[in-house]
């Protein structure tokens, strides 16, 4: 038996399926998922000795790649003066003055342990502020696993097939309502029908829970306009867009301004952490400032702070998008290439250094195109390259990204294979 069944044996009969969040489960592609060993750079070493290019890089937190040396070593210096306070650090203001400094619609902000309590807690005060119920949110996007967000949501829900989940009361699903990504006229007819009890719209500003789905030009833009006359706050859901797509998120690469975003991800390289932050009106109606409560007792853990604060500072400039964005630019055309030439429909595009395909002819705009794709393609694809050492996401629903580390000749390894891989799927 090999060490891989040996684990996969031993953490289904302790975890839920085996893991520890569902997309890992590799229930979309078919196979049993691997174990990692170790990771450094671009690369993944599983305990059975594979090393995969890696362009999943923990679903976007590592935008300096794995084992990145400068937050490994400003990880050992916090450690050393130890892992956890609760009480606030100095850490903790260096870090939360560089996001003010770096997101331009962000006054304020406070600290939280992941993507789901910062979107839970936007909206907390989205609604706070209006006095009003209602949550907007798009098909396909997904802002954590809190229960007014699992209605028509992306991300692992959409590659399990679960479009709502077991254990969400009618009642607060209720208290969401959708509209299709890209659709400004279906936003605006919930606002005629629902607009003096709508408390916020919640939006991906590219969706990267669905596949990878850039706006369509005037999207956001409208969508400010709407939310601004019609007396609803504007939440930018940037725990995987900031930092990612631009050093001061998609608000700063379109110019739309939402009044409150939520981060993670990059935010703590590599580490736990989330956040919310907006106008500062806003923000000070968080307890202790004002009524309205949200508290954690790990929120600005040194460590994760320590990891955030090298990560940010290394990128603060701005220089590395170009080269990002450059790098994700030839992974999509040059999948587009090998797809052609294989006689597979595709569209890709990319932002920054997030990017993403669909094996469909586009263009793909919203999440029920997504849908149209053919996933028993992808799932071949995504053995066929993980043959070839080549790790995409598990799921055609998911965006992929590139790092710091993945120098130009590692993007061009990647191609060779990821052609291999084509060719051989279109064979049949």
């Amino acid at each position: 038996m090999t060490e891989r069944a040996l684990l996969l044996g031993r953490a289904r009969a302790v975890l839920p399926g085996g893991v520890n969040s569902p997309v890992r489960a590799f229930q979309a592609v078919g196979g049993d998922p691997f174990f990692v060993r170790e990771a450094h750079g671009a690369y993944l070493t599983t305990t059975d000795g594979e090393t995969l290019i890696d362009y999943v890089m923990s679903w976007g937190p590592l935008l300096l790649g794995h084992d990145a040396p400068e937050v490994r070593d400003a990880l050992e210096r916090a450690l050393a003066r130890g892992t956890s306070f609760g009480m606030t650090s100095p850490v903790e203001i260096e870090l939360a003055e560089l996001v003010v400094a770096l997101v331009p619609s962000v006054e304020m902000v406070r600290f939280v342990n992941s993507g789901t309590e910062a979107t839970m807690a936007a909206v907390r005060v989205a609604r706070a502020a209006t006095g009003r119920r209602l949550l907007v949110k798009f098909e396909g996007g997904y802002h954590g696993h809190g229960d007014s967000f699992l209605v028509a949501a992306g991300s692992g829900v959409a590659t399990l097939g679960l479009p709502d989940s077991p254990g969400v009361p009618g009642e607060v699903a209720q208290l969401t309502v959708t509209a299709p990504f890209n659709d400004i006229s279906a936003v605006a007819a919930i606002f005629d029908r629902y607009g003096d009890d709508v408390a916020g719209v919640i939006v991906e500003p590219f969706l990267g829970n669905a596949g990878f789905i850039p706006p369509v030009s005037g999207f956001l833009e409208a969508l400010r306009d709407l939310t601004s006359r019609r007396g609803a706050l504007l939440i930018f859901d940037e725990v995987m867009t900031g930092f990612r797509v631009h050093v001061g998120g998609a608000q700063a690469l379109t110019g739309v301004m939402p009044d409150l975003t939520t981060l993670g991800k990059v935010l703590g390289g590599g580490l736990p952490v989330g956040a919310f932050g907006g106008r500062r009106d806003l923000m000070e109606l968080l307890a202790p400032a004002g009524p309205v409560y949200q508290a954690g007792t790990l929120s600005g853990n040194p460590l994760a702070m320590a990891a955030g604060l090298a990560t940010l500072r290394t990128v603060q400039d701005g220089k590395v998008y170009d080269s990002l964005g450059r790098r994700a630019a030839k992974l999509v055309a040059g999948l587009k290439d090998a797809a052609s030439a294989a006689g597979v429909p595709f569209t890709g595009s990319h932002a920054g250094g997030m990017w993403g395909f669909f094996f469909h002819p586009g263009p793909v705009t919203n999440f029920a195109q997504a849908r149209q794709v053919d996933v028993d393609l992808f799932a071949r694809f995504h053995r066929a390259s993980r043959e070839r050492g080549v790790y995409l996401a598990p799921s055609p629903f998911e965006a992929a990204f590139v790092s710091t580390a993945h120098a130009d000749e590692i993007i061009g390894e990647t191609l060779d294979r990821l052609a291999e891989a084509l060719a051989q799927v279109a064979r049949g």
